[in-house]
């Protein structure tokens, strides 16, 4: 192994480094709970850092975020640029919460312009939790690695029970088909089961998507919150 891999290897097994990220990880938690701690129904929008302004899908995302905040959800993104940018653009034109959570990432901007409620994280995994805490549905438009990667966090903790059933919506059938074709290659695996197949739910329609997050979310808010993270 070379000098300095080994040297990073073994500073990231150093138990005093180890305290020092535990703080650092408590201070993530800790900001993210006293500035969420009064959020109400908040719906949760992933999709690509990458797209553009004139794409049809960012269009999409800013009047899915439009719409939601018309009826009284809180709008969660990364606070990115793409599909983060155009939900939260639209929360806050409409005058609803916009959140943002950060990180910093070498290839891309910071927080974009249009986020009311902004929090930084230093870790990936602290950054989920509190989506998965905070959103009562998650809505996935295109995207890449990072967005692949939530929507698999939020299928397996439905899946485990870690957290409630909330909704998982897929928009735009034309992407996620292809996605969807791997998930039944691993049903047909026996990996995974026909139930597996029916946490989340594919639509193209922008009523459609905001009626099924209203009906879904008044069983939830009717329940509590409940969940086990």
């Amino acid at each position: 192994m070379p000098k300095d891999i080994q040297k990073e290897f073994l500073e990231n097994r150093n138990k005093n480094m180890d305290i020092w990220r535990l703080f650092k990880i408590m201070s993530d938690f800790t900001d993210a709970f006293e500035e969420l701690d009064s959020v109400g129904l908040a719906v949760a929008i992933f999709g690509s850092a990458r797209i553009k302004e004139d794409d049809i899908y960012y269009k999409k995302a800013y009047e899915v975020a439009s719409r939601l905040t018309e009826e009284g959800y809180a709008i969660i993104t990364g606070g990115g640029p793409g599909i983060m940018e155009a939900a939260n653009k639209g929360a806050k034109d409409n005058g609803g919460v916009s959140i943002g959570l950060n990180i910093e990432l070498p290839h891309e901007q910071g927080m974009n312009p249009y986020v009311t409620v902004p929090l930084n994280f230093r870790y990936f995994f602290t950054r989920k939790v509190t989506f998965m805490k905070y959103a009562v549905a998650f809505v996935f438009m295109p995207g890449g690695y990072g967005t692949l990667d939530e929507l698999f966090e939020s299928l397996v903790l439905i899946q485990t029970d870690k957290i409630g059933p909330f909704p998982v919506i897929l928009y735009g059938r034309e992407f996620w088909d292809e996605v969807i074709k791997l998930l039944k290659f691993l049903y047909k695996r026996d990996y995974i089961s026909k139930h597996d197949l029916e946490i989340f739910k594919v639509i193209d329609s922008v009523d459609e998507l905001v009626d099924y997050v209203k009906a879904k979310t008044k069983v939830i808010s009717k329940k509590g919150f409940g969940g086990k993270l």
